[in-house]
């Protein structure tokens, strides 16, 4: 008796991407594509692992490295990780190797992080981002926020509200840390007990907290804008001034903060009121410019942000937004005699450039007409027995049901399609 076959599924936090959905999918990969290399910017692919290192430099401390990062040693026992985010992988290449300055590289792909799942966050998820590296200049901040913002109104989307905030220099940091960790420090008594823990330290990711207990407390406790150098004032003032001569809508959010030591000056997230969940930062980024040091390169600075699809797509939904787009193909051919004409056309229209396609099986003319249908095609092209002998073809035009059927010399078909599609000019 032969054991019954086990039925496997993909893995918790993980999906399939259907082909009901990937069309979609790659169309607003596509749209991120072209915002980012109209501006300059080229691909940039790195591996799916890396040396723990990199990433454990990058978020030393956070749970994306102390729970959530997919760790494993490799045969040669040395310890790796899947990556859980973009931007250090990119600075890792950057600084192997020394690409000219500035460098503006996007990137898109799976990444990993071992969460719990929920609506728009997967344990396997999807981003496309933007690394600009090796200039300082205010400018650079709010062309990297417009490219986000480009994208985000291009699918779509409306109810988006960008917050931005500045770290400030390295100066800044540490004296706004000290002032913020003496009054955690007083307040810990009302602080959720699952953060208290960050507070001596990492008091600045204690801001991040969802834990209403601890956004009672942070809400008073005293604001890094306070102490901001003159040149950091500077800096934040170019970029504000710049959103605001773009027509980009802002808040500014001085709760915005990043935890590492490596970011200074700008921050930055676009956050959709579209979707009804805690999880609703559609991008994200900031100023990272320490990062390259760290990572073995010479001191570089760089500014950049990541966005997710599966959310992205998800704020899409909530504003029904972005459809996915109808089907590409244009011809379908019905050949009910012995195959070989579908054969034969279908391949030279596919060489004119023409998106053509057929059934098979021999199936009988009412199913493979149903087919050419459903394809979303605008003409069939009909071969019976009779069309066969007489060497014609019969052409229907699927979306007018006005159009009467019309017989057309086979040795003339292929500039007939092309005349119904208007590809004849």
């Amino acid at each position: 008796m032969s054991k019954k076959a086990n039925t496997f599924r993909t893995p918790i936090g993980t999906r399939d991407l259907m082909p009901s959905d990937s069309a979609r999918w790659e169309a607003v990969t596509n749209v991120f594509t072209g915002v980012a290399s109209r501006a300059g910017f080229s691909l940039v692919d790195t591996p799916i692992f890396e040396d723990i290192g990199v990433f454990s430099r990058i978020g030393e401390g956070t749970d994306v490295v102390g729970k959530e990062m997919y760790e494993f040693r490799d045969r040669s026992d040395r310890p790796m990780a899947l990556r859980p985010e973009g931007t250090a992988a990119v600075c890792r290449a950057f600084a192997q190797h020394r690409p000219a300055v500035p460098w503006k590289v996007y990137y898109r792909g799976p990444y990993f992080r071992y969460e719990a799942p929920q609506a728009g966050r997967f344990r396997q998820f999807h981003q496309f981002g933007i690394e600009s590296i090796g200039s300082d200049d205010p400018d650079i901040d709010v062309e990297v926020i417009a490219l986000a913002w480009e994208v985000l109104r291009s699918v779509g989307l409306q109810r988006v509200l960008l917050i931005v905030n500045s770290m400030g220099d390295q100066n800044t940091r540490i004296l706004y840390q000290e002032a913020l960790r003496s009054y955690l420090l007083d307040n810990s008594n009302e602080i959720d007990e699952q953060d208290r823990d960050k507070v001596a330290s990492h008091p600045l990711r204690v801001l991040d907290s969802k834990r209403s207990a601890t956004q009672a407390v942070t809400n008073d406790a005293p604001k890094i804008g306070e102490y901001l150098s003159s040149e950091a004032e500077q800096h934040f003032d170019r970029v504000k001034d710049g959103l605001g001569s773009l027509g980009i809508p802002f808040a500014i959010e001085p709760k915005l903060v990043r935890g590492l030591d490596y970011y200074t000056h700008t921050t930055f997230e676009f956050q959709s009121s579209a979707l009804e969940t805690a999880q609703n930062t559609v991008c994200g980024g900031g100023r990272y410019n320490g990062l390259i040091e760290e990572l073995g390169g010479p001191p570089t600075p760089g500014i950049g942000f990541g966005m997710g699809i599966e959310r992205l797509l998800l704020a899409c939904d909530a504003e029904e937004s972005f459809p996915a787009p109808g089907s590409d193909t244009q011809v379908w051919l019905v050949d009910v005699a012995d195959g070989r004409s579908a054969r034969d056309l279908t391949h030279q229209l596919r060489n004119l450039g023409i998106v053509a396609d057929r059934a098979f099986d021999g199936r009988s003319m009412r199913s493979q007409m149903r087919s050419a249908d459903r394809s979303g095609a605008e003409i069939a092209l009909i071969i019976g027995e009779q069309e066969l002998a007489d060497q014609t073809v019969a052409i229907r035009m699927l979306r007018d049901e006005e159009a009467a059927q019309t017989i057309v010399p086979r040795d003339e078909i292929l500039r007939e399609v092309e005349r119904l599609l208007g590809l004849d000019s």
